[in-house]
């Protein structure tokens, strides 16, 4: 038998795959060598004018950010929340975080009160920082009532709120990002070698990223300055990226595909990240176009949303040349189309919140593989695929649990420590409750899921915490949450009142509720306002009910959801 390799921070350094770098290393680098290239661009979706910041303007901004966390109290080891669109904001202070010591905890825009304070609570965090209103919603008013939930969020930031009122001898607790803290020399304010002497070091924690799963709440990802080098690390070095790239992403910064691909990655070329502020495929090819972009990752909804609007509208988008995808499979005439339309390169992978892409295809695959593998392990990461009952490899072809390990992996859940120990073998090797098999080429396929989650359009829904929601409904006995195919976000869920995910063409699923009802059913808009009234994000509602007389179980009790997916997938092709 072959020895066990320990996975420790030595064999990465020996092997190289850890730099022992943070990300204020890598900004500093970028101020180094290229002080005038633009760092980050933001365009916006209504209209205003775009931000740009060089390397030496986004290093000064971190500066007088991480001044002013500092002095309103933010210490090495806090979790710093950040509610934020796709913004230089965004990046600054994830930056500002590490000057300080601190930790970034992104939150994406889709979360609500419910989703917010359970995570504030949970992290301890003592400061927010949200815009004060995207589109129709208020993230003040949302804000006031999570501060008024969690006794530690002693403090928040709101941009684009002029009426908050200013800071008074640290005493306010809601204040204006522009005036409060950009628009103050706080940097003049700090005694020198303070905030050397807090900086962040290459293994503290960088991050703690949310995702749900199977559990019925967040699990707060933690990555260090190290895993998230070496993942981000492991990228460029399998696609041959270099600073010349100008990068662009489909998914909010707040999830960690945007984190890794468009905000980490760049800056650790030293390359330019361009970003808009919500999601519009016209918008984004005219950005592509006028901002010359080189390489675009996003899941194939967004992909697909590009390759419609240039069909309808073409841009100029020479410069772009590769274009990576993941968490669904991509079928062949995404491959043709992305080559034919877009005019790039389609790579597929896989990879998740836990350690960032660990397969990916290759450059010198032929281009059509992306729709037949999710890729070969990137450098410093391990695959295996073992049965799920013998916890033993499987036989050349079969299919099983697919299990990783490597330099990316994340150091666990944050102040979930008996969650992540059930995740993860004595000699290191995380399950990640995904169904896989060989690809014939040395690397994976993607089967199939463990856990019982809905992926709609890479947003991850928690069926458990879905399913306990609906149950408080009054005319719900029994239910069950399975996703159904979607051709645009993967899955959507469906409430067969009994809630599954049942398959859909555009999305790749949707949820779908399948309940079992006394007296009349609820409705699809029933179950919507019962789930708005309890605070639930609007991605997790089931878009699709159905109503049995009974769920089929096993004889242990257990609901049998391959029964109702089958069920709903011939309900749906009819």
């Amino acid at each position: 038998m072959a020895p066990v390799l320990e996975m420790t921070g030595d064999r990465f350094r020996a092997e190289g795959v850890w730099h022992d770098r943070t990300a204020m290393d890598d900004l500093r680098d970028a101020v180094r060598r290229f002080p005038d290239r633009t760092a980050v661009v933001c365009r916006h979706v209504d209209g205003r004018e775009p931000d740009r910041l060089t390397y030496t303007e986004l290093a000064a901004r971190v500066e007088r950010l991480a001044a002013a966390l500092h002095g309103l109290g933010v210490r090495r080891g806090d979790v710093v929340t950040l509610q934020l669109p796709n913004s230089w904001q965004l990046v600054a202070l994830s930056l500002a975080c590490a000057r300080v010591g601190a930790i970034a905890g992104p939150v994406a825009t889709i979360m609500r009160r419910r989703e917010v304070a359970f995570m504030t609570r949970l992290t301890r965090s003592p400061l927010y920082v949200a815009a004060a209103q995207v589109r129709d919603f208020s993230f003040a008013g949302m804000a006031a009532e999570v501060a008024a939930e969690v006794p530690t969020l002693k403090r928040r930031v709101l941009l684009g709120a002029p009426g908050v009122p200013a800071v008074e001898q640290g005493r306010d607790d809601v204040l204006d990002f522009e005036r409060d803290l950009l628009g103050r020399a706080w940097e003049q304010e700090v005694a020198p070698g303070v905030l050397d002497a807090r900086e962040a070091r290459p293994d503290d924690l960088a991050q703690v990223m949310f995702t749900s799963g199977t559990t019925g709440e967040p699990k707060g990802v933690m990555h260090s300055h190290n895993t998230l080098g070496a993942l981000n690390r492991a990228q460029i070095e399998v696609l041959g990226l270099t600073s010349d790239e100008v990068t662009a992403m489909g998914s909010p910064t707040t999830l960690q595909a945007g984190y890794t691909w468009n905000f980490l990655m760049p800056l650790i070329l030293g390359a330019t990240a361009v970003q808009i502020d919500a999601w519009k495929p016209d918008l984004m090819l005219r950005v592509m176009e006028q901002e010359r972009v080189t390489f675009f990752y996003g899941p194939p909804p967004f992909l697909m949303d590009l390759i419609r609007a240039q069909q309808e509208n073409p841009r100029d988008l020479s410069a772009l040349r590769s274009f990576a995808t993941g968490s669904a499979p991509i079928p062949p005439v995404l491959v043709e189309q992305a080559r034919d339309v877009l005019g790039c390169r389609l790579y597929a992978l896989w990879g998740m919140t836990e350690n960032g892409a660990v397969t990916i295809t290759r450059p010198q695959d032929p281009p059509m593989r992306a729709a037949e593998s999710d890729g070969v392990p990137v450098p410093g990461m391990e695959v295996r695929i073992v049965d799920e009952e013998t916890g033993e490899p499987v036989p050349p072809g079969g299919t099983g649990l697919l299990q990783v390990r490597g330099a990316s992996q994340c150091l666990g859940y944050y102040r979930r420590e008996e969650l992540y120990a059930e995740s993860v073998t004595p000699d290191g090797w995380f399950d990640t409750g995904d169904l896989a098999r060989d690809d014939g080429y040395g690397g994976i396929r993607i089967a199939g899921r463990v856990k019982d989650v809905i992926s709609r359009g890479g947003v991850k829904v928690p069926v458990v915490e879905v399913e306990a929601a609906l149950l408080r409904h009054p005319a719900i006995r029994d239910i069950a949450v399975v996703g159904v195919p979607d051709e645009r976000f993967g899955e959507r869920a469906c409430a067969v009142i009994a809630v599954v995910g049942v398959p859909d063409e555009r999305f790749g699923e949707r949820a779908c509720a399948v309940i079992v009802a006394d007296g009349t059913p609820p409705t699809l808009e029933d179950l919507r306002v019962h789930l708005a009234e309890l605070d639930m994000a609007k991605q997790y509602w089931p878009e699709r009910v159905e109503v049995l007389d009974a769920l089929p179980r096993t004889p242990s009790g257990k609901v049998q959801k391959f029964v109702l997916r089958d069920r709903l997938a011939g309900a749906t092709a009819e």
